[in-house]
């Protein structure tokens, strides 16, 4: 009798851990059932109404993705559920490229990026603000301005010069007002010698920009 019982007592015991292995295995599977649909369904959704959530929708695809690949472990034969997986990572992976491009701020036009050049990223826009100049910064704004100009000199459009003046010509304005809130007269000094310097790179680069443009109409 003793025998018997203890007989059913282990097969009972058998039964519950073969129990707790099937939902244990069963849990997995919706896992990484869950994360495939994850993707598919993030994929289907418009790109307008993704760029607003897009940081909440990656971080959600990362810890599906991390919980996904640790069930792979729970599943006795994987080898399907992991081709899903790593079936649904490419795709993720594809549209997230596709996705980072679409979101992307679109290229400055070819006068912004002088601008960007000339005084640093996003500094001047079509708005012509130069209230951040001030007697602290000025020299240094000179000094990119006119540096940045002999640096590529070469490489001016007409164009290009046409543009570079009146940005001089604009920050020259504000070297005005400058003045009478504490430019230090080291300060002045240093900023006349570079006015010194760009004017003749001007005069004599624009010119030959456009000698240049006018050879290449006669072609």
């Amino acid at each position: 009798m003793k025998n018997i019982q203890l007989l059913s007592g282990l097969a009972i015991i058998a039964l519950s851990f073969t129990s707790c292995k099937d939902e244990k295995q069963e849990k997995a599977q919706k896992t990484v059932d869950s994360y495939v649909a994850y993707v598919d369904s993030v994929k289907n959704v418009a790109s307008a109404d993704l760029k607003a959530d897009w940081k909440a929708v990656d971080a959600e695809y990362d810890k599906k993705a991390q919980e996904a690949e640790l069930a792979l472990a729970d599943i006795k034969d994987n080898s399907a559920a992991t081709e899903k997986v790593n079936t649904s990572k490419v795709k993720y992976e594809e549209f997230k490229k596709e996705m980072t491009a679409v979101f992307a701020p679109p290229a400055p036009s070819p006068k912004q990026q002088l601008r960007n050049a000339l005084f640093g990223e996003g500094k001047i826009g079509d708005d012509m603000n130069f209230d951040w100049v001030n007697a602290k910064n000025i020299h240094s704004v000179y000094q990119q301005f006119v540096h940045t100009v002999e640096d590529n000199k070469d490489k001016y459009s007409r164009e290009d010069w046409d543009e570079v003046k009146m940005m001089y010509e604009a920050l020259d304005s504000r070297k005005n007002t400058v003045e009478k809130e504490g430019l230090t007269s080291e300060d002045n000094r240093k900023i006349a010698g570079l006015k010194l310097k760009f004017a003749p790179m001007y005069t004599l680069n624009r010119m030959g920009a456009k000698s240049e443009e006018t050879k290449e109409a006669k072609k």
